[in-house]
């Protein structure tokens, strides 16, 4: 019997969830949404729309006297949503609220998008979904999802993206400057040969690691080399001269 009260008092009402779209400059950097929530709470007055009734055993459970022959009766619990509380009752049509048992509220909530969350991660406001008669409110959980970058993929803590470089940038080397996700400036370097789709590591350049401030993974730059569509018979002949 204990067990049975305390797990009805413990009731919650649903944990609500909210989608929200970031890109990936926004884990990147961090930042803070403010958003609006609409709710419902008990009206104010609720105690002033209660009345007495020792059927009730709990929210929305009552008590009903079933007879089942002459000289037989039994007791059952049926689903009552007018119990508010153990021996108490809603009073129907209550001036003191006219919109029910609760009425919409609109909170003001800050978001705050840490550096280095991740497609699937949650922000969780605990108590602050719906308000119900007889329960605890459940939490309200926003959960990111990413938009696609156009430039950027992520890998883990590691960063990707592809650069073009020229037939002669991969003979005699070259410097490139990266714009970043968040607009600041990578130069990638390179002083020797380049394969086709090698992949160069920047050391530091990647996605800021949660919970570690400073740390960061690594951007990873993959080079495509553009060939020319065509030479000219003076063009092969250099070729020739400089590879022979």
């Amino acid at each position: 019997m204990g067990g049975g009260r305390r797990a009805q008092q413990e009731q919650r009402t649903p944990d609500v969830e909210v989608p929200i779209r970031v890109t990936l400059k926004q884990m990147f950097t961090g930042e803070q949404l403010d958003v609006e929530y609409i709710r419902q709470v008990m009206c104010v007055e609720a105690s002033s729309c209660e009345k007495t009734d020792k059927d009730c055993q709990g929210p929305g459970v009552k008590v009903r006297m079933q007879q089942l022959a002459p000289g037989f009766v039994q007791q059952v619990q049926v689903n009552d949503p007018n119990c508010v509380a153990r021996g108490k009752s809603w009073k129907k049509k209550c001036k003191q609220c006219p919109k029910g048992m609760t009425e919409e509220e609109e909170i003001q909530l800050t978001v705050d998008i840490q550096q280095g969350m991740s497609h699937g991660d949650t922000i969780k406001f605990e108590q602050v979904a719906d308000e119900a008669v007889g329960h605890i409110p459940g939490d309200l959980i926003f959960r990111l999802y990413q938009i696609d970058d156009k430039s950027f993929l992520r890998d883990g803590h590691n960063m990707l993206t592809t650069i073009t470089i020229s037939l002669l940038d991969a003979l005699v080397g070259f410097s490139k400057v990266i714009e970043h996700v968040d607009g600041h400036n990578v130069v990638v370097t390179k002083s020797n040969v380049t394969y086709a789709y090698e992949v160069l590591t920047v050391i530091g350049e990647g996605m800021p690691i949660k919970g570690k401030p400073g740390k960061k993974g690594n951007l990873l730059v993959t080079l495509d080399i553009e060939f020319p569509k065509s030479v000219t018979e003076e063009q092969k002949a250099l070729f020739k001269q400089a590879l022979n």
